[in-house]
């Protein structure tokens, strides 16, 4: 049987048709993107008008491998790592269970099990067995934020590799956590040892459809394989080498500011911020349904969880003008309760 399909954040179309408003007057929270896209670099014309050859590829792991600290191997650019994620039941020895320490982005059970692999979704690096051929860990967690330190993912990652086992550490929310990851490790010198990258989220360019993985020769080669010549456009491998050498301290102050003023909004509010990550917060709410309503009422838009019907997840604002409205609009439901 397969798994239903997931709803995640960015539905505005959606919210749009059945709570009124035009899409582009929507305040989209419902994500965890830096809601200020960084400054495109200059895109040459060949970017454009040529197939991505392999000069330009290697120009972009290389600016990957120091923009992430890896020095155990070239990180390999794919066209966002949810094209990896379809991939990871070819990594599942027959008769191996893969475990998911959750609750996690869902998009790893739900593709594991429509493939016909056996998951055990799992609350934390304990409960990982020998039975389990492979393991997810995002780190640090969506949506709750909990991270791993990298001592115990090192330690997580002897116990499965002693068995052959995949550990994939999907490391999407770590720009601005760096002292946890272990991206700079990854490489044939740590075989079954997977990391995913994501760069939409902290550059704020989602739409651009690009991430990254880490790991050794043999794995990369196979993933390489399962996507086909041409995955990622010249366009996309332009960019992403001109923002990941240059200086991204402004980014980063910028998405802490951002954070800073969310959280004050959200306190404000009277609301429970019980996890997140440097992209979004996570409050629990005894009526988070209703909460959520109310808000979509007016327009805008937050990410609810259908396993925890206590969570919301708010992504951050743009600007001040948008955390007023938040703020106006939290106000407004919270009166009406």
């Amino acid at each position: 049987m397969t798994a239903p399909r997931i709803v995640h954040g960015g539905g505005i179309a959606a919210a749009a048709g059945r709570f009124g408003g035009r899409p582009e007057d929507w305040l989209d929270l419902s994500t965890g993107i830096n809601p200020n896209p960084a400054t495109l670099p200059e895109v040459d014309v060949a970017a454009w008008h040529r197939l991505p050859d392999r000069h330009r590829q290697d120009a972009t792991r290389a600016a990957a491998a120091r923009y992430y600290g890896a020095s155990g191997a070239l990180p390999f650019p794919v066209p966002g790592t949810q094209s990896v994620i379809q991939l990871l039941p070819r990594f599942v020895a027959a008769g191996r269970r893969a475990a998911v320490i959750s609750p996690t982005y869902g998009e790893y059970a739900r593709v594991l099990e429509n493939a016909g692999v056996a998951v055990d979704r799992v609350a934390g690096l304990d409960a990982v067995s020998d039975a389990h051929g492979l393991v997810v860990v995002v780190n640090p967690n969506n949506p709750d934020g909990r991270l791993f330190s990298r001592d115990a993912l090192l330690d997580l990652y002897r116990r499965i590799a002693g068995r052959g086992g995949l550990l994939v550490v999907d490391e999407a929310f770590a720009d601005m956590r760096p002292q946890a990851a272990v991206a700079p490790l990854a490489g044939d010198g740590m075989p079954g040892l997977l990391v995913f990258r994501s760069f939409g989220k902290f550059f704020g360019l989602a739409g651009l459809r690009l991430g990254f993985v880490i790991g050794e020769t043999s794995i990369v080669e196979r993933i390489e394989d399962g996507l086909g010549p041409w995955a990622v456009s010249g366009p996309a491998l332009t960019i992403a080498t001109g923002l990941m050498t240059a200086d991204t301290a402004a980014i980063r102050r910028s998405i802490e500011a951002r954070k800073a003023a969310l959280d004050a909004v959200l306190a404000d509010a009277g609301l429970s911020v019980v996890g997140g990550t440097g992209l979004f917060s996570l409050v629990d709410h005894m009526d988070a349904a209703g909460l959520q309503e109310g808000l979509c009422g007016q327009h805008v838009l937050v990410r609810p969880f259908d396993y925890n019907p206590r969570w919301l997840r708010f992504g951050l604002a743009p600007d001040a003008a948008s955390d007023a409205r938040l703020a106006a609009a939290l106000a407004a439901v919270m009166a009406g309760r």
